[in-house]
């Protein structure tokens, strides 16, 4: 195979997985935190609603994590399978930059729930029954 032949189907071959992992990243969906009750205003139902909300999210939070790991996982493989420093870095810094999310992710389910707790323990307060 001549040089020009290896260059194209290299740059082939990058391309595909460059446009694959970029679908793959269009594909996970970060939802949207609830908006929360004001707990020491709010009516039972409406913290009934702000639970069913909260619970919603994290289901919805679970599936977008699971998305994420999946570009953690290609991000590896392709640091893994490298064939040059440059495309190893590229997918090193993907790789990190998918960590990051979804730390981000778990950390924003993480403020969700902390925030729910306290509206709950000022409805708790409000109504003292």
């Amino acid at each position: 195979m001549t040089l020009i032949k290896r260059t194209l189907l290299g740059l082939a071959i990058t391309c595909g997985t460059t446009m694959a992992a970029a679908t793959m990243a269009a594909d996970c969906v970060q939802p949207q935190a609830p908006t929360m009750p004001d707990g020491a205003k709010a009516a039972l139902e409406d913290m009934l609603a702000g639970q069913k909300a909260v619970k919603a999210f994290q289901a919805s939070n679970l599936e977008y994590m699971t998305c994420v790991q999946s570009e953690i996982d290609a991000a590896e493989k392709m640091a893994i399978e490298a064939k040059s420093d440059d495309a190893k870095a590229a997918a090193q810094a993907k790789h990190q930059d998918a960590v990051n999310t979804y730390n981000a992710a778990v950390s924003k389910e993480e403020e969700v729930a902390g925030q729910f707790n306290t509206e709950i323990r000022e409805y708790k307060a409000a109504n003292p029954s």
